[in-house]
């Protein structure tokens, strides 16, 4: 049986193996710097193949560019008229359109700075997009309505200006990037739900025993800190002195507190329960783990997936398009009209094709599905493995931990001596087993705990080399030996896959109990919702073919039994060469290697070893039924974002030939103001689209 330490809720016990993780440690420099900023926008490199596609958000804060740009904006759109057109609530006096041409200089130069910023990333990426196109549309309305003013005053001639247009569109960006980040923000932000468990301040025990309190950023790997009840523990450690149950739900998803005492490991961000514990510090800031899973989200979040590559692609196509249809339509229009109807067609045209809702329709998503996840225990590293999970065929499923709960369990104990009770051979059956950590003893001792069973008290126990233990209690002898050692058969039913161990006295079985490996509750559900998926289940595992059989018929599924870490690899790589699309589960420790080959790698219940490179989805606690969610996780985040790049581009497709005029021989047209509010309806719809994402309850 393997290390259960790497399974259990305990699996704290390794914190050095994050380290031993380069992912994470080499990745954190290149994050540590823009995941600063990328707190608050979540897909700051999202849309352009990872690189500048929203860094314009950087480039200030949109809800105080909108407060600010909103009274200059109201005061343009008054004494400005509306596309030629003078609208009641609108008015003019004299010069009053010079006074429009200064606080439109003044409000494209505050307003449209992050807009133009971000066309200039693209630009540098050759890769113009949606900054590109704003920028554009921005320029050519107010340099037009700059032109139109001066000339009005040279020749006398009144030409149409568009700076009621030119404020509408740039006020209606700037609030649907301050919707576009808010929504984002509750999209989720499981960075910094993380963040704050962890407190600001440790109590630090000097050498005289008197407390100190210091920043946590200023702790030092050795000090001994107190940690009160109720309090959240500042940073990775051990327990010196003190005993408390510790909740560490948010961390690695265990629901239940968990005992501990001196020398078990503490992680920071877990909550003390009743006692006062001495923690001695082992990790801080960049190396704990509460830093190593925000690094794991932030990398996630910033990782284009294939769905954005699609989005990018869409955004370039339609820069290029709404360039090309202006000019046409600028060009047709100049020979049916004249000059300024043509102009309004070509900034109608750009203005409209802004694909806002495509920028936002993945990273919304994404977001939204990052922050659902990782409330469930599942934490995303590779995003590209959503999508490529709900395609998958084959599921190979590690037995051990994953579909069992990997700790021995009393399954049976059956009685062959009417002398004695069921009480009385369970207390034996504890006291021969007093002195041994084994795990098969330790089972059997909690089995007689949990019925308040006192073990009865043994004079003397004795190991039997490669048998069992033997001893002497009240004048009699008696062994708990194998099956094997014990030679004949017992008229009892076994269990599927359970040891047995039998108690003799004087040549005689007594009793004999049944030991195995329990199946987890939801390992049945888990079996029934990858069929139902059309994924093909098989377990692997390293235990006997008895066990492994014992478990197959329980859950109806194929298995490999006595499989080593490298049987496990050369299994994927055969499904592989099949042409499969594999999932791998195993605990990421022994089953590293194969969970790197596979399509999607799968670690389950890795607790702390959360850094492991070679999976890419981390469940952080043991339970099946989190395999579930995570590939109903996968088909809906695929689907949301499939509608959502429907939604935005097609609506894009549609208005930029309406913009540009191609129904104006039967009266319609489409005016930029009119387009934009079209255009933040669309974003608004994308962005509430993402956040109905929900999972089913459990």
């Amino acid at each position: 049986m393997k290390d259960y330490n790497k399974h259990t809720s305990h699996s704290h016990h390794n914190h050095g193996d994050m380290n031993h993780s380069k992912h994470v440690n080499v990745s954190t420099e290149e994050h540590r710097d823009h995941n600063k900023d990328q707190h608050h926008n979540h897909h700051a490199g999202h849309d352009h193949g990872g690189h500048s596609g929203h860094e314009h958000h950087h480039h200030g804060n949109f809800k105080e560019l909108f407060l600010k740009s909103l009274p200059l904006g109201i005061i343009i759109m008054l004494l400005s008229p509306m596309a030629g057109f003078d609208l009641p609530f609108q008015f003019t006096f004299p010069y009053s359109d010079i006074i429009v041409a200064i606080l439109s200089t003044i409000l494209i130069i505050y307003g449209g700075r992050p807009f133009y910023q971000g066309a200039v990333d693209e630009f540098k990426q050759k890769e113009p997009g949606m900054m590109a196109l704003v920028s554009l549309g921005l320029s050519v309305s107010y340099l037009y309505s700059i032109y139109a003013v001066i000339a009005s005053y040279l020749t006398g001639e009144q030409v149409m200006d568009f700076f009621f247009e030119f404020a509408s569109l740039l006020l209606i960006m700037l609030l649907g990037h301050w919707i576009e980040m808010k929504a984002i923000g509750e999209a989720g932000d499981a960075q910094e739900e993380l963040a704050k468990l962890v407190p600001k301040d440790a109590h630090v025990v000097l050498d005289d025993d008197s407390i100190e309190t210091r920043p946590v950023a200023d702790l030092k790997v050795g000090d001994l800190i107190r940690v009160q009840a109720g309090e959240n523990v500042p940073a990775d450690g051990t327990i010196e002195r003190g005993e408390s149950r510790l909740n560490e739900a948010l961390l690695t998803g265990e629901s239940k507190s968990i005992k501990k005492g001196p020398g078990d490991e503490v992680i920071g961000g877990s909550t003390n329960g009743e006692g006062v514990l001495y923690i001695k510090v082992l990790e801080t800031g960049d190396k704990s783990f509460i830093s190593q899973v925000q690094d794991l989200i932030s990398q996630a979040q910033s990782q284009p997936s294939r769905a954005e590559n699609i989005a990018q692609k869409v955004a370039g196509w339609l820069f290029y398009i709404a360039v090309i249809v202006a000019l046409i339509s600028f060009v047709v229009w100049m020979l049916i009209a004249d000059i300024p109807t043509a102009v309004k067609f070509a900034i109608t045209t750009l203005v409209i094709a802004c694909p806002h809702a495509l920028g936002l329709a993945i990273p919304l998503v994404t977001a939204r599905s990052t922050s659902l996840g990782a409330s469930r225990g599942l934490l995303v590293k590779d995003r590209e493995s959503l999508e490529i999970a709900q395609d998958a065929d084959v599921m190979i499923l590690d037995k051990t931990g994953t579909l069992t709960t990997g700790e021995f369990k009393v399954l049976d104990v059956e009685f062959f001596n009417d002398k004695y009770t069921k009480e009385e051979i369970i207390a034996l059956l504890a006291g021969i087993e007093g002195g041994s950590s084994h795990p098969i003893a330790q089972s059997i001792i909690s089995f007689a705990e949990e019925q308040d069973i006192r073990p009865v008290s043994f004079d003397s126990i004795d190991v039997i080399s490669g048998a069992g233990v033997e001893g002497k209690a009240k004048g009699h002898s008696y062994q708990l030996i194998s099956q094997k050692a014990y030679g004949r058969n017992l008229d009892m039913d076994i269990p599927k896959g359970a040891t047995l161990s039998v108690l003799v006295e004087n040549d005689d079985a007594i009793a004999a109990v049944a030991l195995g490996d329990e199946l987890k509750s939801t390992s049945k559900e888990l079996v029934q919702a990858l069929k139902k998926n059309n994924i093909q289940p098989i377990m692997a595992t390293g235990d006997n073919e008895k066990a492994a059989l014992g478990v197959s018929e329980d859950l109806g599924i194929e298995y490999k039994a006595n499989q080593s870490p490298q049987d496990k690899y050369e299994l994927v790589k055969e499904l592989k060469d099949e042409g499969k699309k594999v999932i791998m589960v195993g605990d990421g420790v022994n089953d590293a290697p194969s969970l790197a080959l596979a399509d999607v790698g799968i670690a389950v219940g890795a607790g702390t070893q959360v850094a492991l490179d070679s999976a890419d989805v981390i469940l952080t606690q043991s339970d099946p039924g989190d395999i579930e969610s995570f590939i109903e996780l996968a088909h809906k985040t695929t689907r949301k974002m499939k509608q959502n790049l429907f939604w935005g581009a097609g609506y894009n497709f549609i208005a930029i030939p309406l913009a540009a005029g191609i129904l104006a021989p039967i009266g319609f047209t489409l005016s930029p103001a009119v387009g934009a509010i079209l255009m933040s309806a669309s974003t608004v719809i994308v962005a509430i689209n993402a956040i109905l994402l929900r999972l089913d309850t459990k």
